[in-house]
């Protein structure tokens, strides 16, 4: 399945992603305070974890595809206490990784946890895993300085795919009976996705900007429907799957996210 956004826009959109995140850093009135969708963590904490996480990346990149394990980050992973400190140490992460995937390039092989999935071992995949954990993990920090602004629609609409390819897809063997499960975006994007015995793996339905055929859809044993932003933060569990169009049997959705197949 072929990205939705071409090497160079990943790129630049890390970089967009990583400027809102260090922007609502820089609004927060404290760095103690508890982000509601992370609960475990503070806004320090998070930024703790997305630079610190940003390094390992690069350093992960840079082993290059012999590599058996993500690897340490090879700068300073422990974060500055002091707000200006860590603005700046949290764009140098950035930096590095970008660094480390345009000296790559898209296709070279990188390890990777979702060895698995439908999404392939390589720098653009990467690419596009971390655009979607920082675009994410930007959402909480905005959420938590009480501005919370919807991801840019490109991003929304490649972080389904991403999600359903990368999080979603597996060879272990779907331990419920089989289903079919189908998301709809109201900007007209569809993915199938059909859990079995051999596994689970996604398939896009319609193209952008058409209806779900109506036949299609009948196939389904339940579907989840909104805009892209919507379906990506409810993927994420950042807001409720019931504040989005639910049909069929739900119970699939249910089992879908207690399920941890072993990558």
């Amino acid at each position: 399945m072929r990205n939705t956004l071409d090497f160079p826009d990943l790129l630049r959109l890390i970089d967009d992603r990583s400027t809102a995140f260090r922007a609502a850093i820089a609004a927060a009135p404290s760095l103690d305070v508890q982000v509601p969708t992370c609960p475990e963590w503070t806004l320090s904490d998070l930024a703790q974890h997305l630079g610190e996480g940003r390094r390992a990346w690069a350093a992960t990149i840079v082993a290059g595809p012999d590599a058996t394990a993500k690897a340490a980050p090879r700068s300073e992973p422990t974060a500055p206490r002091e707000r200006e400190a860590l603005l700046t140490w949290l764009a140098a992460s950035t930096q590095e990784l970008l660094d480390a995937m345009r000296e790559a390039g898209p296709d070279r092989g990188c390890w990777t946890w979702w060895g698995k999935s439908q999404s392939p071992q390589t720098c653009a995949a990467v690419a596009r895993r971390q655009l979607h954990e920082i675009a994410v993990h930007a959402y909480d920090a905005q959420l938590t300085v009480g501005a919370p602004q919807p991801l840019p629609q490109e991003v929304a609409l490649d972080g389904v795919e991403e999600f359903l390819c990368t999080i979603s897809t597996t060879t272990e063997a779907w331990p419920h009976e089989h289903a079919v499960v189908d998301y709809h975006t109201t900007e007209g994007h569809s993915w199938r996705h059909s859990l079995s015995d051999d596994g689970a793996r996604i398939a896009r339905l319609s193209t952008p900007g058409t209806s779900p055929d109506p036949e299609v859809a009948k196939a389904a044993d339940a579907s989840l429907e909104g805009t892209a932003n919507d379906l990506v933060l409810s993927l994420y569990g950042r807001i409720p799957l019931n504040s989005l169009k639910l049909d069929g049997n739900l119970a699939v959705f249910d089992q879908l996210v207690a399920w941890d197949p072993d990558r």
